[in-house]
């Protein structure tokens, strides 16, 4: 039996739906989706096992113009995953435009040109018409020659199936990189992190979403409850008082609801502490970036 093996790296400009599209062709809801741009910050791997191929998906920060170190950081990530692509998935949308990130489209050709298997997603196609399709299609066509193109809605999941299809064939004949049972290479301190940092994303507004770290401090897991300690670090003061919210009511709500999605996470009943700090500057802060997970050295 030939067995196929590589790493399939998911790349693009921000909210034009990659985690979605990550977790539609996982199956497992690894990556946080939300309605804003810049949720993705770290590069995240999805492992999908069958019999005679495994899969090794890669969901990446969106492609951006950095302003601070941390997003200068989330770029890094981006730009590993061209690195070491056996195929390589760049995401766009109908409103997505060539001019955001021309340098980082010709890095993309010329992976294509030089031989890497790259498929263009036109994601959301249920959102925009046929005419416009066509039209984005014979676009892409001349801006990356080498490349598929696979019109899909990974939110609909039109065109999934096909492209898991087309991704598996195109992978290099080769064992495994991980075991068979293997869904992630993170740690599941790092998915309570990452739910409680979506529904900071889905209740605040502003800055405040973009200027906050959680780390958990303490993972108990006993037979039946697995006990969590977490804390929310924001830059300043007065974001601590938004966050915490009038008698403590914001802090609860994102606790409830954080609690119910890592229930559903881990198939086990939680209880789960937040608290809140200052971390001054953090997202510019070198050291302070290294101690929250975001270095590739």
């Amino acid at each position: 039996m030939v067995h196929r093996s590589g790493f399939v790296n998911i790349v693009g400009n921000p909210n034009v739906g990659k985690s979605t599209l990550m977790n539609a062709l996982v199956g497992e809801r690894l990556s946080i989706i939300t309605s804003k741009a810049q949720t993705t910050r770290h590069r995240i791997m999805g492992i999908v096992n069958g019999e005679d191929f495994q899969m090794v998906y890669s969901d990446t920060p969106g492609v951006l113009s950095p302003n601070y170190q941390l997003q200068r950081q989330m770029l890094e990530f981006s730009r590993s995953a061209l690195v070491d692509a056996d195929v390589l998935l760049y995401v766009t949308e109908p409103q997505d435009t060539i001019d955001r990130n021309p340098d980082f489209i010709e890095k993309v050709k010329k992976m294509s040109s030089a031989g890497t298997r790259v498929f263009l997603i036109i994601n959301k196609i249920d959102l925009t018409t046929q005419e416009t399709l066509e039209s984005l299609v014979s676009f892409w066509h001349t801006q990356l020659p080498d490349a598929t193109i696979f019109p899909i809605s990974a939110q609909e999941r039109f065109g999934i199936s096909q492209l898991f299809d087309a991704i598996k064939d195109a992978l290099p004949v080769g064992p495994p990189f991980f075991p068979k049972d293997q869904l992630t290479d993170k740690p599941a301190r790092f998915f309570v992190n990452e739910i409680i940092r979506e529904k900071i994303l889905q209740n605040y507004d502003k800055e405040i979403p973009y200027s906050v770290e959680v780390e958990v401090e303490s993972f108990k897991e006993e037979d039946k409850l697995i006990r969590i300690d977490a804390v929310i670090y924001c830059e300043r003061d007065s974001q601590k008082g938004i966050i915490i919210g009038k008698a403590g009511s914001a802090l609860k709500r994102v606790g409830s609801q954080a609690r119910k999605d890592i229930e559903e996470f881990f198939q086990k009943q939680v209880f789960l502490q937040l608290f809140v700090k200052v971390d001054k500057d953090w997202r510019s802060n070198t050291n302070r970036l290294k101690h929250y997970g975001y270095d590739l050295s």
